[in-house]
Formats: C-alpha cells, sequence, structure tokens
C-alpha cells in the first residue's frame, strides 16, 4: 500500500536506504517543477543529468540514471516526459508507457539495494498527467513487488 504523507519529498522519512524518484524530460531541459527542490538540496543530480543528455548515452523515454547524493539516498532521474509543452494542448508531455518503464528499473534498484521509495506526485505536474493514471502503475511496478513508497504532499 502507498504511503500518503503531507512533507518535502526532499527529505525521505524512515531509515535505511531511499530512493527519491522524479521525472525528467528527453530535452535534457531542467529548472521548473520538482527540480527545483532537488537542486536546492544537492548539485549533482542536475550535473549528471546535463551529462547523460549530452553523452546520449541510452538517454530516451523509460530509462533511469540513478544519482547517489547521500550515503543512503539516491536520486532517480526517470525519462518519462516527452518535450516540454502540450501538443496544440491535445497531448501532454507525460508518458505513462515510460513511466511504467522507468518504474520498473526503479523497482529492480530498490530490490537490489533494499531501498524505500519516496517522490512527490510524479508526472501530475508539468508533465500534465493524472494521479489516477499514476497510482495504478505504482502499485504494478513497486507495491507488487513489497517495495514500500512514500508520496509525498508538500
Amino acid at each position: 500500500m502507498i504511503q500518503y504523507v503531507k512533507g518535502d519529498a526532499t527529505k525521505p522519512i524512515g531509515l535505511g536506504n531511499k530512493i527519491i524518484v522524479h521525472l525528467c524530460n528527453d530535452l535534457g531541459a531542467w529548472g521548473k517543477g520538482f527540480v527545483i527542490a532537488i537542486s536546492k538540496r544537492w548539485k549533482e543530480p542536475q550535473k549528471k543529468y546535463k551529462e547523460w543528455f549530452t553523452t546520449k548515452d541510452n538517454f530516451e523515454l523509460g530509462e533511469v540514471q540513478f544519482v547517489r547524493v547521500e550515503e543512503d539516498l539516491w536520486i532517480a532521474n526517470v525519462i518519462g516526459q516527452h518535450k516540454l509543452k502540450k501538443d496544440k494542448d491535445v497531448n501532454p508531455p507525460i508518458r505513462y508507457s515510460a513511466v511504467l518503464d522507468g518504474l520498473e528499473k526503479v523497482a529492480g534498484f530498490a530490490i537490489e539495494n533494499e531501498a524505500s521509495v519516496h517522490m512527490p506526485r510524479i508526472g501530475c505536474g508539468l508533465a500534465g498527467g493524472t494521479w489516477d493514471k499514476i497510482e495504478p502503475i505504482l502499485n504494478s511496478t513497486l507495491i507488487a513487488k513489497s517495495i514500500s513508497v512514500t508520496v509525498y504532499d508538500f
């Protein structure tokens, strides 16, 4: 079961290893939304994301980059958003299939590192997604594998 709490997703609660998950776009752009909060706390996630974009090494929808920012904490840069703005107000940038693929990779990393997963309501801000579509993806990729998931509402 997903645990919902009021709080700051950049300050995950609990003991043990933790992964903070957020969505990135496929344009290499970093500077709005939750990434602002990440960058205020750690510089490495943005730096590594920009390097990843520059190299184009497996930089595509559904891929994930794990950046260790503390002894027991990683940031998961999940590419789950195509471009930045809605295409003629029809299609939001969110790509649910990419979110699913990315969270499958997060699940494997979480199991391997015995880590819990923490996030804001990913995909529901600038990406234009809806929680009624994201929550089932969390359930099928993480909860189904008995991974502890905490979602933060600021």
